[in-house]
């Protein structure tokens, strides 16, 4: 009885099907990431030991403070303009400063492998 009701109001059993749709529809897609707070960013770590020691001594002071202005770490679309610049920018903003960053990055000791390998880590991209 009810499948002859619906079969009787063709427009009717169309507006269902696309209402269905459209909700299931919503449901797709990825949610937009938030940046990260400064509890996370101040919790990340890299997985090498050495680095790791550098990221807390010298670049966590900033990327994991909102109020200082650098890209937290793990804000992937904060990073992502910078990353697009390419290694050599990256490398010579780090090494020689730039804005509000110091000159080396408070890491006198680091090695151009160091940085980049700090700079992915922190921007969560691969550097280029």
């Amino acid at each position: 009885m009810r499948a002859s009701r619906l079969t009787e109001k063709p427009s009717l059993c169309l507006a269902l099907v696309g209402c269905v749709f459209a909700a299931l529809l919503a449901g797709c897609g990825e949610e937009p990431k938030t940046p990260p707070t400064r509890s996370e960013a101040g919790a990340a770590r890299p997985a090498d030991a050495e680095l790791a020691q550098v990221y807390d001594n010298s670049c966590k002071l900033c990327h994991a403070n909102p109020s200082a202005g650098a890209p937290l770490t793990g804000d992937i679309k904060a990073w992502e303009p910078r990353v697009l610049q390419g290694a050599d920018t990256l490398l010579d903003h780090a090494i020689n400063g730039y804005n509000g960053m110091p000159p080396m990055g408070m890491c006198m000791q680091c090695s151009q492998e160091q940085f980049l390998a700090l700079i992915a880590f922190m921007s969560g991209q691969q550097i280029q």
